[in-house]
């Protein structure tokens, strides 16, 4: 999320071809989930600014919105981790695998049973939906994206791990005092690790190219 309908598009569309490059320059389909996550990310921002340009509400971009960063996000990391981690190291990724897979599917019913409204409040977008538990939505979450990184056993990504915690921090303060949303700064910081990780793919030990 961004602080105006304009940084949204341009975030995204910058973040978009980021995530262009990284799918272009992967070694293995292995790669392909976490190498096109940087896509994913920017067309979540350019969908928050048509947000932004219908003064929030309940529409199909609040709705997609929604579905990308709540319940798609958890699977998609956990997933593209485990694909690239070597063989003898995935075991200890079944526990955000399970945790990503739960978290989806407790998400997926609140967004099927419960209808999410976003809100424009000064410089950010809130999104409000009720959530059952939402504690252990939240640690559910967070075991499955950061957790998975920081056990995936790759350097580059354990290090994405720790920025996007505590960027997640970061971020979380600044929405709660109602200063400005910065999860695009936090999307384009994801984005150019994995860029860097895409670009060193041939020093990534138990990924053999064209192994899939």
């Amino acid at each position: 999320m961004c602080w105006s309908a304009t940084a949204d598009l341009v975030a995204g569309t910058t973040i978009g071809a980021i995530g262009v490059y990284c799918v272009v320059r992967v070694r293995t389909p292995r790669e392909l989930p976490l190498a096109a996550l940087p896509l994913l990310l920017g067309a979540h921002q350019v969908v928050e600014s048509v947000v932004w340009r219908h003064g929030g509400g309940t529409g199909w971009a609040t709705l997609t919105w929604a579905v990308i960063a709540l319940p798609l996000l958890p699977l998609w990391v956990s997933i593209g981790v485990l694909l690239v981690t070597p063989g003898t190291a995935r075991p200890r990724l079944l526990i955000p695998l399970v945790a990503g897979v739960v978290t989806t599917g407790v998400l997926c019913h609140a967004l099927a049973t419960r209808t999410v409204v976003a809100e424009i409040r000064g410089n950010r977008v809130g999104y409000l939906l009720d959530l059952p538990q939402p504690l252990l939505v939240v640690a559910g979450y967070l075991l499955a994206t950061v957790g998975a990184l920081l056990l995936s056993g790759d350097p580059i990504l354990r290090l994405l791990g720790i920025l996007t915690g505590a960027g997640a921090v970061v971020c979380v303060v600044l929405w709660r005092t109602e200063f400005v949303s910065t999860w695009c700064a936090l999307a384009a910081i994801v984005s150019v690790v994995l860029l860097v990780w895409v670009r060193n793919g041939s020093r990534r030990a138990g990924v053999p190219r064209g192994a899939f």
